[in-house]
């Protein structure tokens, strides 16, 4: 496979920074140092329909999806603010993707125990955020409880700073839902109803809320936490309500608890990869709530179920460029489910593949999160083919 190269030199510099970041990569350290190496070389890897993220440590992967998107060499392609979250919590960083969108228009990037990695700071040095205009111009906002230093380390920077504190997710995802209607002068009606307990079938939740107003709000699989109560009683009995996942992960009992705040719907599929294909397919035309992703000429964005941070760290690519909703796959291969998707929304040509559409899919991670192979194979199915079922390279 060949290098794909962004901005020219820019490429080089980010290999640069990120070689020497090796926070967050807890269940890799072994290899880091080789890492490291490839990191510099190879931060992006492209074939004709895939772009891959190629790190498969949530800091590094974070920079790498806010470089790829916000290229700061104007003030149209700044952020507004970025959402600095906690490394040690999937639950907090995935409801903080709410504030990904407008007003703050900004990535995720990531904090740890021991403060700020130096490829966040390098990142936020590059970025210069612009500050939200109706946040009172905030260029950093951080979720979670944050180590001693991380806000003196942003003020070192003069960077304006906002806090969501606290480590309860269900009480920090009702805060974050409190703090964008603050900031953006609405209070969505409709809400992700996800489990704090299952991220395998939570995450596909933050793709949709990194590129709409609605936030996730937590439950566990028999109760409702007092916290997510009061958010939906704030919806006055109106609130529609959108339950992600099967009976198992979230209860039938919870779910007639939920009628109680609105109309409740539940989206689910029997395993992780089918949850998230149905909820990619989902559209509530009362409301335009949900992808409704089923015909050709779209994006996904495909990670493992075993890396709840990094889908967050990729959750911007469902607000700028092709905006996709994440799809859950194996690390070697399609799973079934995501394999007849794709052939769902393969392309078809009458006369030349020129007419288009085309697809295009983010992968993040590196190889040992993601394989060559499967690269390959999601390349081969999002290729757009001829109508007559032909040869796809025959004729032109």
């Amino acid at each position: 496979m060949k290098k794909l190269i962004l901005l020219g030199s820019a490429t080089l510099l980010l290999g640069a920074v990120l070689a020497g970041c090796q926070a967050g990569n807890t269940d890799k350290t072994s290899s880091t140092k080789a890492y490291s190496q490839t990191a510099v070389n190879m931060p992006w890897i492209g074939t004709k329909n895939t772009t891959r993220i190629n790190s498969s440590d949530p800091v590094q992967a974070a920079v790498l999806v806010s470089r790829t998107l916000w290229t700061a060499e104007t003030e149209s392609n700044r952020p507004s603010s970025v959402v600095l979250t906690d490394a040690a919590h999937w639950q907090i960083a995935a409801a903080s993707a709410d504030l990904i969108h407008h007003p703050s228009n900004g990535p995720v990037l990531y904090f740890n125990k021991d403060g700020i990695p130096e490829a966040t700071i390098d990142e936020l040095t590059r970025l210069k955020p612009l500050g939200a205009e109706s946040n009172e111009g905030v260029q950093v906002i951080i979720v979670g409880t944050a180590a001693d230093g991380v806000e003196a380390q942003l003020k070192e920077m003069d960077l304006k700073v906002d806090k969501i504190e606290g480590n309860e997710p269900a009480a920090v995802a009702q805060a974050i839902d409190t703090y964008y209607a603050k900031v953006s002068g609405e209070l969505p009606d409709s809400v992700i109803i996800g489990s704090m307990d299952s991220p395998e079938y939570t995450l596909p939740a933050v793709n949709w809320i990194a590129h709409m107003p609605e936030p996730l709000l937590y439950v566990s699989q028999n109760e409702i936490p007092a916290a997510t109560a009061e958010a939906l009683e704030a919806r006055s009995g109106q609130a529609s309500i959108y339950i992600l996942g099967p009976g198992r992960v979230i209860s039938e009992d919870v779910e007639q608890q939920l009628a109680a705040y609105g109309t409740v719907t539940r989206i689910s599929g029997d395993n992780p990869y089918e949850n998230s294909v149905a909820f990619a397919k989902y559209k509530d035309s009362s409301n335009g709530f949900g992808w409704g992703i089923t015909a050709p000429g779209h994006n996904l964005s495909l990670l493992t179920t075993d890396s709840p941070l990094l889908a967050v760290a990729a959750a911007p690519f469902s607000h700028l460029g092709k905006h996709a909703p994440l799809i859950f796959t194996e690390q070697g291969g399609l799973p079934d489910a995501v394999m007849n998707y794709t052939m769902e929304l393969q392309p078809k040509y009458k006369d030349s593949p020129a007419e288009g559409p085309y697809n295009h899919a983010w992968l993040t991670g590196d190889a040992s999160t993601l394989s060559g192979g499967l690269q390959s194979e999601i390349d081969d199915m999002l290729e757009i083919s001829p109508a007559s079922g032909d040869n796809p390279h025959s004729g032109h």
